[in-house]
C-alpha cells in the first residue's frame, strides 16, 4: 500500500511539472506570436503612413497644376474680352 501511494504521489508530482512546463511553453509562445503581430502592423503602418504621403504629393501637385491653369484661364478670357472689343470697334466702323 506504501507503494501505490508513492507511486501515485510521484506521478502527481510528475504531472505538475510537466503542466508547469507546458503553462511556460505557452506562455512563451503567446509572447512571441504578440511580438510579431505588432512587428507586422508596424510595417503595414510604414506602408499606410508612405502611401498617404505620396497621395499628399500629389495633391500638392494637383493644386499646383489647378492654380496654374486658373491663372491661364484668366488671362484667356482677358485677351478674348479684348479681342471683342477689337471686333465690336471693327464692326462700328463697318456701320458707321
Amino acid at each position: 500500500m506504501t507503494l501505490t501511494i508513492e507511486v501515485g504521489i510521484l506521478i502527481a508530482a510528475f504531472g505538475l511539472v510537466i503542466s508547469y512546463q507546458v503553462y511556460q511553453l505557452n506562455r512563451t509562445k503567446s509572447v512571441k506570436d504578440d511580438g510579431q503581430e505588432r512587428a507586422e502592423l508596424k510595417v503595414e503602418l510604414g506602408y499606410i503612413r508612405r502611401g498617404v504621403d505620396n497621395i499628399l504629393l500629389d495633391l500638392k501637385a494637383k493644386e499646383i497644376q489647378l492654380n496654374d491653369h486658373s491663372e491661364r484661364i484668366t488671362r484667356v478670357e482677358e485677351s478674348a474680352k479684348q479681342a471683342h472689343r477689337r471686333l465690336d470697334t471693327i464692326e462700328n466702323k463697318g456701320d458707321a
